[in-house]
């Protein structure tokens, strides 16, 4: 039982704290007052577990953390248990031994990864979980009577939930998921799994068809292929017998186009030669007489040069007599007699000689100067000559270039050049036809051109292009009809091999699906009888279950001042019915008082806590049972309430725990330990009363 509780800024509390004795407990006060903390408290101390959105949510408004602590007894030891969290989400707990006043840690925090819980041990000691302790020990607003009012097969549900039938279903389910893994693995290994058993064998006898449809078909083919194989042996022989004679087709074309172009090379050269051999003669005709002239000329030549170099001389010495008479006409102009006096030694003379004769000296310069002229015009008659010479001088040399650029040395040599260009002149006429027999008589190397294709027309004598052409091309026929029957026999030879191969394969398949299915039929009846929430060992608990609440119903209804002396749960079909019993007769629910019908909704209560294992904390806790109740069936719930003090005093005593806004209700009752709760600035205020 819980003997004590303490809140410090948790939800609507500042700093409370209620000591709890034996029985039953009242909690009254006006909704908001703080009454339905007390629950929170509780569970999240025990457990960390709340009924709010979050953690955070449990610290009062204004305040940095909040805690609670409950302190309760368990087969005589007294144990407590601490939780705090603060404003950023951090939890702390402790969960405590207390003897002789001295506290012993049990267990601190959830550290669930190095394998300390305090929450686990918490619920070793207790007997259960927080979903077990919302199950069996808190009842929620308007859910007392809806145990009795719930549909069979609603009941059902909450009696599956109480024994844990949802395990079965966690069992049935991972059954099932272990099953599915198996046959994914079955159809990962060998690519089928037991439901395409049926299949393999349709496809097993499929094969077998195919085998025996593509026999008689491989046979045929195998004797169409012996027959064209031998036509081809004969084909074949001919071929080879042909086949040289098409290559010196060949090359006797060859030969002949080899020996036509080398004829018209050779003409072209012929042509060529005789070409370059006119421009000799061409060039060298009139060379031979322009040389023997050569030596006559360079005669002339040096006697022109000769001339003209004294003709030179002469015209400068004149020069040189005109340039000394010009001196001497300058002193003659200043030699003048007067009085036939010599103006030098004044000696008496009848004349001046003539070259101190101003006139004399005159007549001479113009006589020489026109003897200069004279000269000038002899000299360019010399040039005259000369360069005419020289001309003729320079087309001697230039017949010579000719001449050595012909390598031309007499005049034998041009006439052999011409009586050989003669000749090929008149050769040309008798090459130009397609005559190989003629043409080749153009020199030895078409002669013997001419040679090899005489043997080659031998060799190949009779023989035809057309017929060796579709000799080949029947050939090619009939190797491309065996080639097609070898595709069709391999296709067959092939879908036999494949039907062959997967007939062993499926067989070993079918041979192991059929162990896998035997294998999955066990599975599936372990998960139908034992796993299923309907199948015998869930239908056993239940019935043990059922019996338990019962027998434990009616024991508690013993306590309770009615007429209903037995309850009977039993499961029909998929539903849950209850049965009441007096002395003499089986009374109808829907007959019952409002208190009756509270009475066995509290026995049925208690004894789906007992069969729990509440009895570890022997809590009930009530909240607003009497919300959507009318006045006669809130006086209804209050006696039956008032005796629970009578089961607390049984063998197996209960702490009940109930939270109402009604607190007229218990004016009257034989309720001693009430606390009210009331709301204030600071918070929820709990005074016994």
């Amino acid at each position: 039982m819980i003997t004590s509780i303490e809140l410090g800024d948790f939800l609507a509390h500042s700093e409370t704290k209620i000591k709890f004795k034996d029985g039953v407990t009242i909690f009254v006060g006006d909704n908001g007052a703080g009454k339905s903390s007390i629950i929170d408290a509780i569970t999240f101390s025990l457990f960390g577990q709340h009924t709010r959105k979050s953690n955070k949510g449990l610290i009062r408004r204004g305040a940095n953390q909040g805690f609670t602590k409950i302190k309760f007894t368990i087969n005589g030891k007294q144990y407590e248990t601490v939780r705090k969290i603060d404003s950023k989400g951090s939890l702390a707990a402790t969960f405590s031994e207390i003897t002789n006043n001295e506290r012993v840690e049990i267990a601190a925090g959830e550290r669930k990864q190095f394998g300390e819980s305090m929450t686990e041990q918490v619920e070793k000691i207790i007997g259960m979980d927080f979903e077990k302790l919302k199950i069996a020990s808190i009842v929620q607003q308007g859910e007392l009577n809806s145990i009795i009012n719930a549909k069979p097969k609603e009941f059902k549900e909450l009696l599956n939930a109480i024994i844990g039938i949802d395990k079965l279903d966690v069992a049935s389910e991972s059954m099932k998921k272990v099953t599915k893994e198996f046959r994914e693995k079955i159809r990962t290994d060998l690519g089928y799994d037991d439901t395409h058993i049926e299949i393999l064998e349709r496809d097993f006898e499929k094969y077998q068809q195919d085998i025996k449809e593509a026999e008689p078909e491989k046979n045929q083919l195998e004797l169409k292929q012996k027959e064209i194989q031998e036509e081809l042996k004969t084909l074949q022989k001919e071929l080879e017998i042909e086949t040289p004679k098409i290559d010196k087709i060949k090359q006797l074309e060859l030969r002949k186009n080899e020996l036509l172009t080398y004829v018209k090379d050779t003409i072209e050269e012929i042509r060529q030669q005789i070409s370059e051999n006119e421009h000799k003669i061409r060039d060298c005709k009139g060379c031979f007489e322009e040389i023997k002239l050569k030596g006559n000329f360079e005669i002339k030549i040096q006697k022109i040069e000769e001339a003209v170099e004294e003709t030179l001389k002469k015209i400068q010495e004149m020069s040189s007599q005109i340039a000394s008479l010009k001196e001497k006409q300058i002193l003659a102009s200043k030699l003048q007699l007067k009085d036939n006096k010599c103006p030098v030694c004044d000696s008496t003379v009848e004349k001046l000689n003539p070259f101190f004769q101003e006139e004399h000296i005159k007549d001479e310069i113009n006589r020489l100067q026109g003897d200069i002229k004279l000269k000038e015009k002899e000299r360019d008659m010399y040039s005259q000559k000369r360069k005419e010479f020289l001309e003729k001088v320079q087309k001697t040399r230039d017949a010579e270039a000719t001449l050595r650029a012909h390598s031309i040395n007499n005049e034998e040599e041009v006439i052999k050049i011409q009586k050989e260009t003669q000749i090929q002149k008149e050769k040309l006429p008798l090459l130009n036809n397609n005559n190989l027999k003629q043409i080749s008589q153009i020199d030895n190397h078409a002669e013997l051109i001419f040679q090899n294709i005489s043997k080659l027309e031998v060799e190949t004598k009779g023989f035809n292009e057309k017929e060796f052409l579709n000799l080949k091309k029947t050939i090619i026929e009939k190797q491309t009809i065996v080639s097609q029957i070898d595709q069709q026999m391999g296709g067959v030879l092939e879908k036999i091999d494949k039907a062959k191969k997967q007939i062993e394969t499926i067989q070993k398949s079918i041979l192991e699906l059929k162990k896998v299915k035997e294998y999955i039929l066990r599975l599936d009846k372990i998960q139908m009888n034992i796993f299923s929430r309907d199948g015998s060992v869930a239908t056993s608990l239940r019935s043990w279950a059922l019996n338990s609440i019962s027998v434990k119903a009616s024991e508690y209804l013993s306590y309770l001042n009615t007429k209903i002396q037995r309850i009977a749960l039993s499961e029909k079909s998929r539903d849950v019915s209850i049965a009441c019993y007096s002395k003499t007769e089986v009374l109808e629910l829907e007959s019952l008082s409002g208190g009756e019908k509270v009475s066995v909704a509290l026995a049925l209560r208690l004894g789906m806590a007992s069969l729990l294992g509440s009895s570890n904390l022997n809590l009930m806790i009530l909240d607003e049972p009497t919300t959507h109740l009318d006045a006669e069936r809130k006086k209804s719930l209050v006696r039956v309430l008032s005796q629970l003090s009578e089961i607390s005093n049984s063998q197996s005593p209960m702490q009940f725990l109930i939270i109402t806004h009604d607190a007229e209700i218990f004016e009257d009752s034989n309720v001693e330990q009430i606390y009210k709760f009331e709301s204030s600035d600071e918070g929820s205020k709990v005074i016994e009363i």
